[in-house]
């Protein structure tokens, strides 16, 4: 990965991503997927299923709107604000995504938000910005994930732990939303156990805020001493620093990110 230093003074793309879920004997697990090389956003990353909402994405959540109770949608988002159409769209991004890039087929109501991440205009790893909505899901009964080999060329269920073991013995990438819900995950030990909490919490909205400190890009979120936002919205470092060619906590050591 490269830090960028333009900013983007186009407004962020609705998104949506799926963080699929499933119970193991090694515990919970997640679904993640690596990116092609080639791809625009992230590429070569690992990262969960998801992407842009797309205008067929509105269109059919306007068609669905007469025959569906759009409130639930809106209120589990805990957006007061959003149109029914996006928030039902929004939804049906999640779902389509799923099916596209890895072949998991999930009816609208298995979505729970987790978190919204939208990215500053100092964009730190792309020339776009995008307001993503982070739902957690658990993988349907009888159903395999299984990536592309087109957008994603490689992909593998993880605990949380080993993913984040993984990441920092240097065997892949991941951005910080990423690396910063995989911290939240490591907490909960099952599939009921994060969709308990996530029904129960209201969904956090992450704004990162970039700065650059004695040439290394800094990242800061909610409850950092430099972020606008004094009170924490997640568990876990209110930073992370680039160096190594990766992104670390400030101690940068890994139990840092294990025992948040």
């Amino acid at each position: 990965m490269d830090i960028t230093s333009h900013i983007v003074t186009t407004p962020p793309r609705d998104a949506a991503t799926v963080i699929l879920l499933r119970d193991t004997e090694a515990g919970l697990e997640v679904f993640l997927m690596r990116r092609a090389e080639q791809s625009g956003v992230l590429g070569g990353a690992y990262v969960f299923p998801g992407g842009k909402l797309d205008e067929a994405d509105l269109a059919h959540a306007e068609r669905l709107l007469p025959t569906l109770d759009a409130e639930p949608y809106r209120h589990r988002l805990g957006e007061p604000t959003v149109s029914h159409a996006l928030a039902v769209g929004l939804h049906l991004a999640a779902v389509r995504e799923a099916t596209e890039e890895c072949g998991v087929q999930l009816p609208l109501e298995a979505l729970v938000p987790w978190s919204r991440w939208i990215t500053p205009r100092q964009a730190s790893l792309m020339d776009q910005r995008f307001d993503t909505r982070f739902f957690v899901a658990a993988l349907p009964d009888q159903q395999q994930a299984v990536h592309d080999n087109f957008e994603t060329t490689a992909s593998e269920w993880m605990t949380p732990r080993a993913a984040l073991c993984r990441y920092w013995a240097g065997e892949f990438a991941m951005a910080p939303p990423q690396i910063m819900s995989l911290v939240h995950l490591h907490r909960f030990g099952s599939v009921a156990q994060v969709l308990g909490h996530a029904q129960a919490h209201p969904t956090p909205t992450i704004e990162p805020e970039p700065f650059d400190e004695e040439g290394m890009r800094v990242i800061c979120y909610p409850g950092d001493p430099r972020h606008s936002q004094p009170v924490a919205r997640l568990p876990g470092p209110t930073r992370l620093m680039f160096r190594r060619k990766r992104f670390e906590p400030p101690s940068g050591t890994l139990e840092e990110l294990l025992n948040a």
